[in-house]
C-alpha cells in the first residue's frame, strides 16, 4: 500500500513490550447482538464508495476499563497482581449496551462506538478500582477522564467514516443489551495480519477472595 491507502502505524509500535490493558468481556449472547448489529451496518455498503472503517475482532469485544500499552515481561506479573486486587474489591453489576457515537464527535471521526444506557457508574467506578490497584503497583497515568465505551472500528482517517457512524447510530438507536458484568481480564493486544487480536493473560471474577 503507498500514500492515502497506508494505514497509520500505532504510535507504541516501535516501544518494546506487550501491549496490554484490562477489560470486561462480552458474554456470547452480547457478542452475538452487536455482531447482528454490525452486519446490517456493513450490509449497507461505504456511503459514496470507498474504503470502509476498520472493524475490530467481534469474537473479542469487551468494555475497556484501562490500557496499559507496552509492558515488558517482568512488569507482567505486578500488572497480573494489581488485576487480582482489584477484582477482588468490586461486586458483579449489570449494564445494558445501546445508543452509539463517534470520537470525536465533530470533525473526522477516529472511533465508532457503542454506549450504555445502563451501569455506566458501575463501569467507571470499576476503572477507578483499577486505576488505584495499577498505581499502586507503580504505574502512572494521564488523569484522563474514564469513558464507559464499546469500540467497534476506527476510522483510519476514511471519509466515510462520519456517514457510517450515523448509519451505526441510527441502527443502535433502539439497542438494549443487558448483560451481567461478572469478571474482569488481563489482556494482550496482538496485532499483524488484520484486525488485532485479544488473548487473556489472566481473568478474575468479581468479588472473588482467594
Amino acid at each position: 500500500m503507498t500514500g492515502s491507502d497506508r494505514r497509520p502505524r500505532w504510535p507504541g509500535a516501535d516501544i518494546p513490550g506487550r501491549r496490554i490493558f484490562v477489560a470486561v468481556p462480552l458474554p456470547a449472547d452480547a457478542r452475538d447482538a452487536v455482531a447482528e448489529l454490525v452486519e446490517r451496518v456493513r450490509s449497507a455498503g461505504v456511503p459514496g464508495g470507498g474504503r470502509d472503517v476498520r472493524w475490530v475482532r467481534l469474537d473479542g469485544l469487551h468494555l475497556t476499563l484501562r490500557f496499559i500499552g507496552p509492558t515488558l515481561d517482568p512488569r507482567i506479573q505486578p500488572a497480573v497482581d494489581a488485576v487480582r486486587a482489584a477484582g477482588a474489591l468490586a461486586q458483579p453489576f449489570d449494564l445494558a449496551i445501546g445508543g452509539a457515537g463517534v470520537f470525536p464527535a465533530h470533525g473526522r471521526p477516529r472511533a465508532l462506538w457503542l454506549g450504555l444506557r445502563e451501569g455506566e457508574a458501575a463501569l467507571i467506578g470499576l476503572a477507578a478500582t483499577v486505576d488505584a490497584a495499577l498505581t499502586e503497583a507503580g504505574w502512572t497515568f494521564e488523569p484522563k477522564p474514564f469513558t464507559a465505551h464499546l469500540t467497534l472500528a476506527r476510522s483510519d482517517g476514511v471519509p466515510a467514516a462520519a456517514a457510517i457512524g450515523q448509519h451505526l447510530a441510527a441502527e443502535a438507536a433502539d439497542m438494549d443489551v443487558h448483560v451481567r458484568a461478572e469478571r474482569i481480564g488481563l489482556f494482550e493486544s496482538i496485532t499483524g495480519g488484520g484486525p488485532a487480536r485479544y488473548e487473556p493473560i489472566e481473568m478474575v471474577d468479581l468479588g472473588y477472595h482467594p
